[in-house]
């Protein structure tokens, strides 16, 4: 059976495994008959899939769901809740400030842009929605290493980009530590100044403030 979902091969019937598997585990046997993969087909994806942890052996020596995959999961929930209430927020800041307007969440040694809205000017900062920006630069990194405190707000000049300034707040956990995601506003310096954070920090900060109240609603 060939499978041409998304165009790449591999990465399809990789998928149909972690499908199949999904329902309940499987022996090879069960994965070859469920996806019409050629057994050395499948048994290379498996094996492949259970070194990065999205399959595991069962104590049948089954194919089952890998450990990996509950972090996965978990991330993909916790960032789908904060896109959805950051959402108003966001078009409201981008509003105030005439400015583009991100939401950032820290992976690992990196920052992921998880939502994104454009300036209406023409002159202005597109950060592509997935975008993987290093942690060490920027306002935002800077928020997501934890440097900042709810309410507060930081801003940087030409420190990730140069000719770009940008204005960034955190938005934290229930707990009042936890750093869950990063908004920020960025533009040219020219429009935005030398010292950003004067004109937009206040905003950026509250904007912080209505994602955590609608994260709990």
């Amino acid at each position: 059976m060939e499978y041409s979902v998304s165009g790449v091969g591999v990465l399809d019937k990789s998928v149909s495994i972690l499908a199949s598997v999904g329902a309940r585990p499987m022996a090879l046997g069960e994965l070859v008959d469920s996806t019409g993969l050629t057994r050395a087909t499948v048994h290379r994806l498996a094996v492949a899939l259970e070194a990065h942890g999205l399959l595991r052996r069962d104590s049948e020596g089954n194919f089952a769901l890998g450990p990996n995959l509950i972090a996965l999961g978990r991330s993909a929930v916790e960032q789908l809740q904060i896109t959805e209430a950051a959402a108003r927020p966001m078009e409201d800041l981008r509003t105030k400030t005439g400015e583009s307007v991100q939401l950032y969440v820290r992976d690992r040694d990196s920052r992921v842009c998880i939502s994104a809205l454009e300036s209406p000017h023409g002159l202005r900062t597109i950060v592509p929605l997935g975008a993987v920006l290093p942690i060490d630069r920027g306002s935002a990194g800077r928020v997501l290493e934890g440097e900042v405190e709810r309410g507060a707000w930081v801003d940087s000049v030409g420190e990730r980009e140069s000719g770009v300034a940008s204005v960034s707040a955190p938005v934290m956990g229930p707990d009042g530590l936890t750093v869950l995601a990063a908004v920020s506003v960025s533009g040219p310096i020219d429009r935005m100044g030398s010292h950003p954070g004067a004109a937009h920090g206040q905003a950026v900060a509250d904007a912080a403030k209505a994602i955590e109240v609608a994260l709990q609603h």
